[in-house]
């Protein structure tokens, strides 16, 4: 696929509460295989989704923190939950509740990645956006990426322990 800016319209793009968004991906985030309901959403087709990095779907508005975490804790061989706001190749955005969990070989070694996706409730994905809101606001502040990361982390720190909740418990506290 050739490497393109997609603009968000501000569409936001649901899915129903029966289906799942699945994808696989090799130790790189690159995308190994997609489910149709992924590629349904997602406004790709398969041949445009295997083989780009999962980022193809990274929305402008998610904090560049919560991927950090993300990949942090996945290095770490843990699961993480996290809620996500992604963008579709035709503009549209749509939220999920994903659970990502490292997929591993006969002898122990992480292969890749595997990623089962939910529909959050509306009250999820206002306070995700509230809380986002902050760490985006913090990002903003420079110019550099490693300061806006290291920003946007010291915010959700500094929120976590505002709340007295780990990330893990302030996600659930959301579902």
């Amino acid at each position: 696929m050739k490497p393109t800016l997609v603009r968000p319209s501000g569409t936001e793009r649901t899915f129903s509460e029966g289906e799942l968004i699945v994808t696989k991906t090799d130790p790189r985030g690159v995308i190994t295989y997609a489910n149709d309901v992924f590629l349904r959403i997602s406004a790709l087709t398969e041949e445009e989704a295997v083989g780009q990095p999962h980022s193809v779907i990274r929305h402008p508005d998610m904090p560049r923190a919560v991927f950090k975490l993300l990949w942090d804790t996945l290095k770490a061989e843990k699961e993480i939950f996290a809620y996500v706001v992604n963008l579709a190749a035709d503009g549209a955005h749509y939220w999920v509740f994903a659970h990502v969990t490292p997929s591993y070989d006969s002898a122990g070694r992480v292969i890749g990645y595997h990623s089962n996706r939910r529909v959050p409730s509306r009250t999820a994905i206002s306070a995700a956006e509230e809380l986002y809101g902050v760490l985006r606001a913090a990002e903003r502040r420079h110019d550099r990426t490693p300061d806006a990361v290291a920003a946007g982390e010291q915010a959700l720190t500094r929120i976590l322990a505002e709340r007295g909740r780990t990330y893990d418990e302030l996600v659930w506290d959301l579902a």
